[in-house]
Order: structure tokens, then sequence, then C-alpha cells
């Protein structure tokens, strides 16, 4: 990480002349703006930069729609402002000459726009801090590699890619080596931009892979999770390659996105862990319970796409299930560790998810169970797939409607956040409704 001083250093003496202001929008994807490296010391360090707010009220493919309460064309689209958090500031060792850093988004009076994903997640960890408590979140994104370029992959209409492995390389050191070039510049690349990076590893889909980062705090997490997304992709793409990190890409194993997360006093002593039943505290079980308790209503956080709900197949590694359990793969929520490791892992995010608002969803869910001291039931031991349990949202649609009616929602995210991210499915799903797919033509074309 950079400091301002050493910023002007490297800046005076030529090393860095581009300044990448970033903000995440409703997808987690960064948006912002290039800035000469003069101009941002000399204005925007003291006085922010402006952005339309139409970045946080358009669908993916950028197209203005309506719904949406913050902006509008009957409120102008206006700015708001993209104010620097200085603690973000980190080099990008893979554009030359370039450093980066996070924006908070605040309107003009300095309010929070409370439908920003990282003023969300402020809001949440505020909570926390009420009570004398930090989270520590750690992400695991699953993607998988093609030999095509992002042009080839469009031109082909996503149609015939060649993955960067053809077979199961779960764990294979040999299917590992055939990507380590490109695997090596990215975890190279998130170390010199500040990142703890643990390890890589071969996953079950063909070209399927992991780099995974040490957990860290909440905020500083999802932060550095979007910049290693966005980052990853720009350096495929310079090697000729492509990377998604869609949820399901094809028939075969979709990209998770395990969230590991656990709390700590202001000191670092472990909140969760204790003498009770698996090595929790009475907190810990109350705040597993509150996961339990809120996972369905906060499904369109976990999964925000049409897509997203692909995943959820029995037997996949992805979890249908509304269990919980001591190393069980099968469950939606996954206790491991000991001691001051001890730590909740969400399966349900897809590598879609936008952390911030995932993780805003796990802190408020917790909260909930601990402010209302729901009792935990016991820990699943079996096959949670086959448990007959409630489960997870099966489209977009279902999570769609038990988010708008959450009054645990409304109650820890506030009616604007509710109605902001409910529009945003609707809007997704009005665009889905509209399409033609594939599966018609080939359906319907000749033989009806």
């Amino acid at each position: 990480m950079l400091t301002v001083d050493q910023l002007r250093e490297d800046v005076s003496a030529g090393r860095v002349d581009t300044v990448l202001l970033a903000i995440a929008d409703m997808q987690g994807r960064l948006q912002g703006k290039r800035l000469s490296a003069r101009y941002f010391l000399e204005e925007v360090l003291e006085h922010a930069a402006e952005g339309c707010n139409y970045l946080l009220a358009v669908d993916i493919d950028m197209n203005t729609v309506s719904g949406y309460g913050m902006s509008s064309w009957e409120r102008g689209y206006g700015d708001f402002v993209m104010k620097p958090d200085l603690s973000t500031l980190r080099r990008v060792p893979w554009q030359d000459g370039t450093v980066m850093l996070m924006a908070d988004v605040l309107w003009e009076d300095g309010a929070d726009v409370v439908a920003s994903p990282r003023q969300i997640l402020r809001a949440q960890l505020a909570r926390l801090a009420e009570r004398g408590w930090k989270a520590y979140v750690g992400t695991e994104l699953e993607f998988i590699v093609y030999t095509d370029t992002y042009e080839s992959a469009w031109s082909k209409a996503y149609r015939d890619l060649t993955p960067a492995n053809q077979y199961n390389v779960d764990y294979s050191l040999l299917g590992g080596a055939r990507v380590e070039p490109l695997l090596r510049r990215i975890r190279l690349g998130m170390e010199g931009a500040g990142m703890y990076v643990e390890s890589a590893k071969g996953e079950c889909n063909l070209g399927q892979h992991e780099i995974a980062f040490r957990f860290d705090e909440a905020l500083a997490t999802c932060d550095n999770h979007s910049i290693y997304k966005n980052g990853a992709k720009e350096i495929a793409a310079q090697d000729g390659m492509s990377i998604t990190f869609m949820a399901k890409p094809n028939h075969r194993e979709g990209n998770s996105c395990h969230i590991h997360i656990s709390l700590r006093t202001a000191e670092g002593e472990p909140v969760m862990a204790g003498d009770g039943a698996h090595g929790l505290s009475r907190i810990g079980e109350h705040f597993i319970a509150g996961q339990l308790a809120a996972l369905r209503e906060f499904t369109l956080l976990y999964a925000p796409n049409i897509n997203s709900y692909k995943r959820y197949v029995p037997g996949s590694f992805a979890p249908t299930a509304v269990k919980w359990g001591v190393d069980n793969r099968t469950c939606a929520l996954r206790l491991v560790g000991h001691g001051p490791s001890l730590r909740v892992e969400n399966r349900v995010p897809g590598g879609d998810v936008n952390p911030y608002l995932a993780v805003s969803a796990l802190v408020a869910a917790g909260l909930h169970g601990i402010e209302h001291e729901l009792p935990l039931e016991e820990a699943f031991g079996g096959n949670a797939y086959t448990a007959g349990a409630d489960t997870v949202p099966t489209t977009l649609r279902d999570a769609l409607a038990l988010w708008e009616a959450s009054k645990i929602a409304k109650a820890a995210l506030g009616e604007e956040v509710v109605e902001h991210y409910a529009n945003n499915a609707r809007v997704e799903l009005a665009a889905f409704d509209a399409a033609v797919t594939d599966w018609e033509l080939f359906r319907g074309f000749e033989r009806m």
C-alpha cells in the first residue's frame, strides 16, 4: 500500500503518471476515472471528484432504466461525489505508471449515497463497531480460463470456446502448470497491489482455477476482491486469454465464491469462539442462527443474477439446503477452524456476487441472530441435499419475492436499500423475460 507522500515522490520522479479512482457499482464492478497524477494531487486529493449518479441506477449493459428513486431522467441524472479513501491507495503493477484507490460515494452535502454497495457495508460494520467488534472476511473466487480472447469469445457468441484445461484438474499440479504463467502473473500482480496471496489450485470444471487470499477486515477484503477480479481479467486479456467468474457458464460445476466470516474485538480477541458445542460461544451460536434465519430472504444479495441460480444442483458442491454443519460441504453454512480461527463459511454465493452486498448480508443476519438471541439448531451431520430441509430459492424471481417481503432486511438495511436492489432484480427479470434464447430457437425453429 502507498502513502500520499510516497505517491508524490513517485510522481515527481516520473514513475507514476496515472491514478485510477474507482467505485464499486451494483454488480461489484469497478467504475470511475483515469486521472492524471498531477491533477489528482493538486485537485482531487482535497476536493474529491464527481461521477454521474446513473452509475448506481443502470443495468449491466449500462442502459438507463426506470424505477430508481435516487437517479432518473426526472431527477436530471446529476452527479454524486467520489471521495477518495486514501487507505486503499496502491500500485497497479500490470499497468505502467499507474496507481489506484477506492472511493466512497456521497451526495454533494456529504451524506452517504445509502444504496452504494460500499456505503451499505460501512453501515453494517458501524453496527458491529457499536458493540466493539470487527468482522474479518475471506472470499474464495473460482474462475474458468479460456485460451480465446474476450473479443473472439464475443464474436463466437461464447460457443465452442477452448478451456485452458481439457479435463478435471482439481488439486492437480500438472493441470495448474498448464496455465501457471497466467496464474503467476495474477498472483504477483495482486501481491504488488498490496494483497496477501495464499495459494492457487485447480478446480473441477475444465480450465477452472482458484487463487486464495488471506483474510482481512471486511471492507479491505471486499475492496481487494473487486480489484483482484477486475485485475485478473485485465491480465488475462493482456495474455490473449479470457477469464469468466460467471456463476454457471456451462453444464459442469459452476464458479463459487465461498465467504468466510468471523468476529473479533477491537483488541483482536475472537468473539464467536468459546467453550460451547463445537467450540462456539453463545454469541457464535446466535450469529449462525441468524444466518440460517435470514438466508432465504437475503439470497438476492448472495445470488444477484438469473444465472446465479443455475449453480444450485444437488451433489454439485453448491448448496441447496438451509442447514449448517461442522466441516460439512453439503450444507449452506459450514463451520471450520478451531479457537481463534473458528469461522463460518457461507457457500451460497457464486463468482458473480457483489462482495460488499454479500458481506453486508452476513453481518446483518448475524446481528439479527445476536440481538434476538436466536437458538441454534443441531449441526447437520449427513447429506444435506437429501435432508428434506428448506432450500435456497431456485430462481431470481423467488429470491426477489422473499427479499421484498423481508422484515429483517428492511430493519437492518433500510427501505431505500431494499427497494433499490429489488428494482435491480426486476430490471434483470424484465430483460430476461423479453429475450429469445438459443434454447427456444433450437427447440422451436423447425419442430413447432
